[in-house]
Parts: C-alpha cells; sequence; structure tokens
C-alpha cells in the first residue's frame, strides 16, 4: 500500500502557506487552546478566532448554528468560494476542531497546515501582532452534512453490538476515570470513566515531535494494533469534541475512513446523562452504585 495519505489535499505545508499569505482566495485561521497565543503573534493576514467565544454558542451547549456560522465568515472576510487553511498550537487540535465544523457546514475547500504553529515557530518564519482587515463578505447561509457528527442517541442504539469502533482518544486517566478532565478545564461532568466498549487511543499519538501527522503506514499501525476494525463505522469522542475531531480528521482523510464521525457531545454528555452506562479502568466494569439509606 502507497505511504500516501488517502486525501493529501486536505493538509498543505509551512512554504505552501508562506507563498500565499497575500493571495485573496485564501484565508488563513489560527484557533488555539491558548486564544492568548494570537495576540502575541500570528502568520500575517491569519484571522484568530477565539474557539469559546465564536465557535460555540453563548448559550446553548453547542456549537455555533448555521446562521452564527455564516456570519463569523462574514465579518471575518471569508466567501463561500475561499480556500480556508486553519492551524493553531497543540498540534492543531483546536484548528482540527474548527476545520471539522467547516466540513459540518459543507465548506468547499478547507484544510489544515500541517505541524500548525509548532511547526511554523521551529522554522523560525515570521510572525506579526496586528490582525488583518478584509471587507466584509456576503457568505451564504449553509446546509450541514450529518455524515461528519455524532449524537449520543446513536452512540447508545450500538453499544455491546460491535457494530461500530468506538475510540476514546482522552488521556489514559481520563479513559480509567482517574480524572475526569485535565487539570484546569472547566468542562466536566458528574461521572468519570469512558463509553463501554471504547478503544483509548490518545490523539497526541497521531503527530510527531514536530506537529506534523505521522505516516499513513504508522497511523494504520497505530489503530490497527489497538484493534480498530476499518469495515466498521468509526466515531470518535474526547470530553467536549475537540481532540476527537483531530482524531477524525487522521481517520476520515490521511486514512481515508470515510464513514467516521466525531462525536462532538463527547464525555461531557454521556458522563452527565442519567443511566448511561460506564466503564472505568482498561475496560473494567464500574463500581456498585452507593444505595441511598
Amino acid at each position: 500500500m502507497s505511504d500516501a495519505y488517502a486525501h493529501p489535499e486536505m493538509l498543505v505545508t509551512t512554504e505552501w502557506v508562506a507563498q500565499h499569505l497575500d493571495d485573496q482566495k485564501v484565508k488563513i485561521v489560527e484557533v488555539d487552546v491558548d486564544a492568548g497565543n494570537y495576540q502575541k503573534g500570528h502568520i500575517r493576514n491569519a484571522i484568530g478566532w477565539n474557539w469559546q467565544t465564536d465557535l460555540n454558542d453563548p448559550v446553548r451547549r453547542d456549537i455555533i448554528n448555521a446562521e452564527q456560522f455564516a456570519e463569523l465568515n462574514r465579518a471575518a472576510g471569508v466567501g463561500n468560494d475561499d480556500t480556508v487553511v486553519f492551524y493553531g498550537d497543540s498540534n492543531n487540535w483546536f484548528a482540527a476542531w474548527a476545520l471539522w465544523q467547516f466540513k459540518y457546514y459543507r465548506h468547499k475547500d478547507v484544510r489544515l497546515m500541517n505541524g500548525g504553529r509548532k511547526k511554523w515557530e521551529l522554522e523560525q518564519r515570521p510572525m506579526v501582532q496586528q490582525p488583518p482587515s478584509f471587507a466584509r463578505s456576503d457568505y451564504q447561509v449553509p446546509k450541514t452534512d450529518q455524515s461528519v457528527r455524532a449524537y449520543r442517541d446513536e452512540v447508545k442504539q450500538t453499544l455491546n453490538q460491535d457494530k461500530i469502533n468506538l475510540v476514546d482518544v482522552r488521556s489514559p486517566d481520563e479513559f480509567s476515570g482517574k480524572v475526569i478532565a485535565p487539570p484546569g478545564m472547566t468542562e466536566t461532568a458528574q461521572r468519570g470513566g469512558h463509553i463501554p466498549g471504547a478503544k483509548n487511543i490518545p490523539w497526541s499519538k497521531a503527530a510527531n515531535e514536530d506537529g506534523t501527522f505521522k505516516t499513513r503506514q504508522q497511523l494504520q499501525q497505530l489503530y490497527g494494533a489497538a484493534g480498530v476494525n476499518f469495515a466498521k463505522p468509526t466515531i470518535a469522542y474526547c470530553r467536549i469534541g475537540e481532540r476527537s475531531s483531530h482524531t477524525w480528521f487522521v481517520l476520515r482523510y490521511l486514512l481515508g475512513v470515510d464513514n467516521a464521525k466525531n462525536y462532538d457531545g463527547s464525555w461531557t454528555e454521556w458522563g452527565n446523562l442519567v443511566g448511561a452506562p460506564i466503564e472505568t479502568g482498561p475496560g473494567a466494569a464500574p463500581p456498585p452504585a452507593a444505595k441511598c439509606p
């Protein structure tokens, strides 16, 4: 099998970005875990979006809706036919989540800069602090592509039936239930553990030290060794759906798993559901619930 990615067009290099900074049909967008990084310095002409305030609904527990999505792009000067390239810190963790939203809303041409902010910095490429100013666009309200998104009912309906690959991309401590969320993260759940039958393959294992993605062969070995059978549909989840977007990108575009979905409700939804089954430890059954006196 060729080691070329299934969809190499979904990635661009730092050199490609450097060559297209003044291309009016290319919009570069930075989305970071630490939103303050953009203000410290960013790629020239890169738009900065805050994952909490720009890409999340301010009231409902959900991503922005189609109208909000269109308005976000209009205000930034992004057109429906523009090529949108995302990058960010932490190996493109939240950049991949933004890309997933763009795919959900059927944007035609959206890509990731391989290596993200880390690789750009390692190569000592220039950064600026001045944000760009683009003329407002007339971005049209999109329809959704439900094939990229999984919901809790779909997960529930397939439990214990060996019908899907359920991939938990959180840390081993989160998977086991030792911790409910990483330190400092406010979105949490009432219970720790994982969805029954899930395989724990932390999202970060798909990246190299410089933030770029591992080769297709290495990625195949990573998921194959964990027992993932790509003949079945695959659903990835994490805590709030961002880390699993990174894994979803790997599965869908680097490995060509066309029936991969991201369950963005993830553990903050499942771990709060009354009566939802939970496993703790590396596949162990949860302890019996305490009885009220």
